[in-house]
C-alpha cells in the first residue's frame, strides 16, 4: 500500500511537465508584446548577481511574471531568502524603468521563488550536477515486437550517462520507498542493487529530484 507521501509525489509528478516555465523549468511566453523584454531584463539582472541563473520564467496576459531562480554556486541549486530577496527588489527596479519608458505596461505583477526541493533535472545539463541525488524517473520503453510503447517510473539513482550517444544507465535508489519493498527494515535485496535500466534521454518523460523529508 503506498503512503501519503508516494501519492502525494506521484500527483506532483503527474502535473509537472518539463519545461513548462514553472515547477518543470525553462521558459513559457504568453506571447504578449512586452513579455521577450521582460525575459531580456530578468537574463540581464540574474547575470548581474554572477552566480544567479533563471530556471524557469514564465509570464501570463494578466501582466504577471513568474520566475523561479536557482544557485549556480550551490551544488543542490537552491537559492537563499537572501539571494531571492535580492534579486526580486532589482528585477522590480529595472522593471519599473522599463514600464517609466513604456517598453511595458505599468503596474506588473511579480513572483519570484526557488526552483524547490524536488526540482526537475534538465536533460542532459543538469544530470552531472546532480548524478549523487536520488531521482524520480518517468520514462517510455518500446514493447518488443510490436509497434507500441509502455510507460514506467521509479526512484532511481544515476550510474552513468553518455552525451555522444545520448544514453543513461539508472539503478535502484536506496531510499525508504524502495526499502519497503524488500520488507519493512530491511535494506536492498541483492536483485535490487544489481537492476538496471537504459534510457535514451528522448526517451525520459520527466526526471526530478528525490526528497525523503
Amino acid at each position: 500500500m503506498r503512503n501519503w507521501y508516494t501519492t502525494f509525489a506521484l500527483t506532483v509528478s503527474y502535473f509537472l511537465k518539463a519545461g513548462d516555465g514553472g515547477g518543470g523549468g525553462g521558459i513559457s511566453l504568453a506571447g504578449t508584446s512586452w513579455d521577450k523584454e521582460a525575459l531580456a531584463i530578468a537574463e540581464q539582472v540574474a547575470l548581474s548577481f554572477g552566480d544567479l541563473g533563471l530556471y524557469a520564467f514564465k509570464t501570463l496576459s494578466n501582466s504577471t511574471i513568474r520566475v523561479r531562480i536557482e544557485k549556480l554556486s550551490n551544488k543542490s541549486g537552491s537559492p537563499s531568502i537572501v539571494d531571492i530577496g535580492a534579486f526580486s527588489a532589482t528585477y522590480r527596479a529595472r522593471l519599473d524603468e522599463a514600464e517609466v519608458a513604456r517598453s511595458i505596461p505599468e503596474n506588473i505583477s511579480l513572483e519570484v521563488s526557488s526552483p524547490g526541493v524536488e526540482r526537475v533535472v534538465r536533460i542532459p545539463q543538469d544530470l552531472d550536477r546532480f548524478k549523487e541525488r536520488p531521482m524520480y524517473v518517468k520514462y517510455v520503453s518500446e514493447v518488443s515486437d510490436t509497434a507500441s510503447s509502455s510507460e514506467g517510473d521509479g526512484i532511481f539513482r544515476l550510474v552513468s550517462f553518455d552525451l555522444e550517444t545520448g544514453c543513461c544507465t539508472w539503478g535502484i535508489a536506496d531510499v525508504r520507498i524502495n526499502r519497503e519493498k524488500a520488507g519493512k527494515g530491511r535494506p536492498l535485496s541483492k536483485k535490487q542493487r544489481e537492476w538496471r535500466l537504459n534510457t535514451p534521454f528522448d526517451s525520459l518523460r520527466l526526471v526530478r529530484l528525490h526528497s525523503e523529508i
